[in-house]
């Protein structure tokens, strides 16, 4: 498993260090915060505020769109009048198709950002008339590689000369032609679209490279990376790590999905500088972004995890553990929900939309019977037949345990309570639920070791993960729990789920089905994939998706994607349902999938436009 240094314990993965003018990043420089503005670059002023504001929360780099050379050269203005200004941090240029706005940028900034899927496409070569067999011994691969030197190496050469860093950032659903004829939208394909251009800097003995792979699908981003490290390693490469979730959306959706990739990364050690990318003002991510650094480094130096990795597990695709059925937990069953009222009686959830599939009551009496009909769990002391409720056992009860009729019982462990002879013990019970909890200083990586030791010891019991936190502040909570649990359900490890934070009841409850609809692990709501906003941006992004929630959040299960501009929308949407994207001012294209159904409509009939769409297909 050669993605990360150690699957229990913490340790930052060893990169390379790249130097942005006076802000490094990699090797044992800090994990550096970063966020991009919104507005035309050709709006000096607009931009110059907006910088000021990114780094007054705490940014350590801002990155700017060029879509073409003029924004490139309005690159050095914007960059006069903040040094002017006293403002010094490090700016970056983000490019798209076009290579020579990418040399432009890099004589004027101090990072440059390419996409390989649209920098150069080498997919139409012209042959010889004889064909292949005229090529003189050269090989269809052998001439893409020169094609995309070709275009590659100018930009190198302005790098070297002014001391500018690059960025190779690919994004799911914007791979080259090529590629995708190859591989399909896959990791596989996303890694090797990387890995072309990283092999032609090393050939050129450039190392001032820094790397991306984003996605939108937590899940796709997480594997990528981890194949991504796994390759550059076997090629004794160490370029550090730019993360992020792509078109993450606004509100507790975009804090989950964000915290769930990029939290999941940074917990294995891997990850040098991050970007949350939210659809709301630029400075807002900035908060949310370090919120996320700060909770992962307080595991440095925690006592040591001693565990076994299972030899069968596999990292870069998702597969669930196997699990027993007990009732309506475990065997392929979306994982449960279970929420905490251990410190007060639960509300009545009747015409909750979603509710909670269980309630946990720890000591208090449970109600008998409840009017909504969830099923309560309390505390084996105080567990009573005649209810609705299951009882939670500690281990040192196992032979009350044993001698309950409860058709559901859960007995609480941690890692190290879990050995052969307790397994053995529980497998010859029918409808036992594991409720796994950790008071390790690196909580998610303890629980990790749990199931890896379940998988080891070929136990199938079903699982429920439990964690309590201490903030009463509700975005450190999305941020910590998202990151906790991504962590463990994105490795495939969760039959359920129960967080808890003492007066932050509907915010837990919330957030449980948030982590999991983010995981992919059960849908009950509508999906948005809504890009951050940039430069290109056609519309009022943030007011537009209100909009767009409005009017479409009924729709269960759909993935939406509002995207501002053509640049990106059609190919970085890759797995949403419908599309609603910029065209050009006061203009909107409709996309079923990754096809264009509708062109250039007004703004103003967009939405009903979409509805219309989306009914006509239910």
């Amino acid at each position: 498993m050669t993605y990360c240094r150690n699957l229990f314990n913490y340790q930052r993965r060893k990169s390379s260090p790249v130097n942005i003018a006076q802000v490094p990043l990699g090797g044992s420089y800090p994990v550096r915060i970063q966020s991009m503005t919104n507005c035309s670059t050709l709006d000096t002023v607009c931009c110059v505020e907006q910088i000021k504001k990114i780094v007054a929360a705490g940014a350590d780099y801002v990155r700017l769109t060029a879509q073409g050379t003029k924004e490139a050269e309005n690159l050095g203005n914007i960059r006069r009048v903040i040094r002017k200004q006293g403002v010094e941090v490090p700016l970056i240029a983000d490019i798209h198709f076009n290579p020579k706005a990418a040399e432009m940028a890099a004589s004027q900034v101090e990072k440059v950002r390419i996409n390989p899927g649209n920098f150069a496409d080498p997919l139409h070569i012209e042959l010889p008339e004889g064909g292949v067999s005229d090529l003189g011994g050269v090989s269809i691969p052998e001439l893409e590689k020169q094609k995309i030197r070709e275009r590659l190496l100018p930009l190198l050469a302005i790098c070297k000369k002014r001391g500018t860093a690059l960025r190779i950032g690919v994004n799911h659903g914007s791979l080259s032609s090529r590629m995708m004829l190859r591989y399909g939208d896959s990791p596989r394909g996303m890694v090797e679209s990387c890995m072309e251009y990283l092999r032609i800097c090393v050939e050129e003995d450039f190392s001032q490279v820094v790397i991306s792979i984003k996605s939108s699908n937590t899940l796709a981003m997480i594997y990528t990376v981890r194949l991504l490290v796994k390759t550059m390693e076997a090629e004794g490469m160490n370029f550090p790590l730019h993360l992020g979730v792509t078109e993450a959306g606004d509100g507790e959706d975009g804090r989950i999905k964000s915290a769930v990739g990029i939290g999941s990364l940074l917990l294995d050690g891997i990850g040098d500088t991050v970007r949350v990318s939210l659809s709301e003002d630029p400075e807002v991510e900035i908060p949310v972004a370090r919120k996320l650094v700060e909770y992962v480094e307080e595991r440095k130096g925690h006592a040591l995890i001693d565990a076994k990795a299972f030899e069968g597990f596999d990292p870069y695709s998702y597969k669930r553990r196997e699990s027993k059925k007990a009732g309506i937990i475990g065997k392929g069953q979306v994982p449960v929900v279970i929420q905490d009222h251990s410190q007060g009686f639960a509300k009545d959830y009747s015409l909750a939309n979603p509710k909670p599939d269980f309630i946990y009551l720890g000591t208090k009496t449970p109600e008998a019977p409840r009017k909504d009909n969830i099923p309560q769990i309390c505390d084996y002391r105080v567990y009573r037949e005649q209810t609705q409720c299951y009882p939670l056992f500690e281990v040192a009860q196992i032979e009350e345990l044993s001698g309950c009729k409860a058709a559901l019982r859960f007995l609480r462990v941690c890692h190290t309570d879990l050995n052969e002879g307790l397994l053995q013990q529980l497998e010859k019970e029918q409808n036992i639920v594991l409720w796994l909890y950790s008071s390790h200083l690196n909580a998610a990586a303890e629980m990790r070791a749990a199931f890896h030791t379940l998988l080891n010891l070929g136990s199938y019991l079903p699982v429920v993960v439990a964690a309590a936190y201490s903030t009463e502040d509700v975005e450190n909570l999305q941020v910590q729990a998202a990151t906790d649990f991504g962590f463990l359900l994105a490795d495939g490890f969760g039959d359920g789920v129960c967080i808890s934070a003492g007066g932050l009841q509907a915010e837990c409850l919330s957030l449980m089905f948030g982590i999991l609809q983010a995981t992919r692990s059960r849908i009950s709501k509508t999906e948005y994939i809504s890009c951050p906003g940039c430069g290109r941006t056609l519309f009022n992004l943030q007011s537009t998706l209100a909009k767009v929630k409005a009017g479409t959040s009924h729709l269960k299960g759909l993935k939406i994607a509002v995207m501002g501009c053509i640049v990106n929308g059609p190919g970085e949407m890759a797995d949403a349902d419908y599309g609603y994207v910029g065209a050009g001012r006061g203009r909107i294209s409709l996309y079923k999938g990754k096809l264009c159904v509708e062109k250039n409509i007004p703004e103003e009939e967009a939405l009903e436009r979409l509805l219309d769409l989306i009914q006509k297909d239910r």
